[in-house]
């Protein structure tokens, strides 16, 4: 691909991400509080693979033959809000009733909203899901693509080691998992609970194409996607290394950004503080 062409690739993925930052930042603030911690760490992450992976079209939501993105870390469900919003899927005044009473947009993702593949939220299960559609994909000969968002966390879960036992058993090389590593879950510290390092050897011993990027980077992330669709014959793995409140300093700072409560009169500051970063 001509250098002009990956540059403006990467520019307009970077724009992307800015946004989906800025639809978290508007979402959390209409509660006070919020997942916004992962949400900010994960908008590059979200912003390649909506916006230049999954070719994604929100008006083929119903099609058998559409790429699935399946959001395992239900609690993650801001940041996949904020890219639908950015993919025309939600408006500015859905956004606004994140977590609220009656709400389709809820703070654990919901497989009856439009654009949500799984019910997430029962950590351990996302992979078993995405190994059942990447099958289906293989056994209709739609060959459709199946993306899996995971989280450090869950590794801890036995289910996940089995589904990735399963997707390289099978062979399943439409199937993507994406492991967000950073370091955080609701008891404190993913090392200090029960650590699941050496991620990218664990995902290697059990026969998967395996990368370790920096999840916050999209020229890697770009570059990792890549080289992965290029593999065949087994089942490929991102290791993405990320901080909680990427790109704003008020929530990447706290002790314990796992779920964000931020006074009213911070909100402005957050989203200066992102315009700052995105300078």
């Amino acid at each position: 691909m001509p250098e002009v062409a990956i540059s403006q690739r990467i520019d307009t993925l970077k724009e992307k991400a800015f946004n989906i930052r800025r639809h978290i930042i508007t979402m959390a603030r209409g509660r006070g509080e919020g997942y916004a911690g992962q949400g900010l760490d994960a908008a590059d992450i979200f912003s390649a693979i909506y916006f230049d992976q999954l070719e994604f079209d929100g008006k083929a939501l119903k099609d058998p033959a559409r790429n699935r993105f399946l959001l395992s870390t239900g609690h993650y469900s801001i940041v996949l809000f904020a890219a639908l919003a950015e993919a025309g899927v939600f408006t500015h005044a859905d956004l606004l009733t994140y977590g609220a009473n009656e709400s389709r947009l809820e703070m654990s993702a919901s497989e009856t909203t439009v654009g949500v593949e799984i019910t997430g939220g029962a950590l351990g299960h996302g992979l078993s899901q995405a190994v059942g559609m990447a099958l289906g994909s293989r056994l209709s000969g739609r060959n459709f693509r199946v993306y899996n968002f995971l989280s450090d966390g869950e590794l801890q879960e036995g289910s996940t080691w089995e589904a990735a036992m399963a997707a390289s058993h099978f062979r399943l090389d439409q199937l993507f998992a994406i492991v967000d590593i950073n370091n955080m879950q609701a008891d404190g510290k993913v090392s200090n609970v029960m650590t699941v390092e050496p991620v990218e050897g664990k995902w290697g011993a059990f026969g998967w194409h395996t990368q370790r990027v920096n999840g916050n980077s999209i020229e890697a992330l770009v570059d990792a996607f890549d080289a992965a669709r290029k593999i065949r014959g087994k089942p490929k793995v991102l290791v993405c290394d990320t901080q909680l409140g990427h790109g704003v300093p008020l929530v990447a700072e706290r002790a314990n950004a796992h779920f964000v409560r931020v006074d009213a009169a911070e909100w402005d500051k957050a989203l200066q503080e992102l315009e700052a970063s995105h300078r």
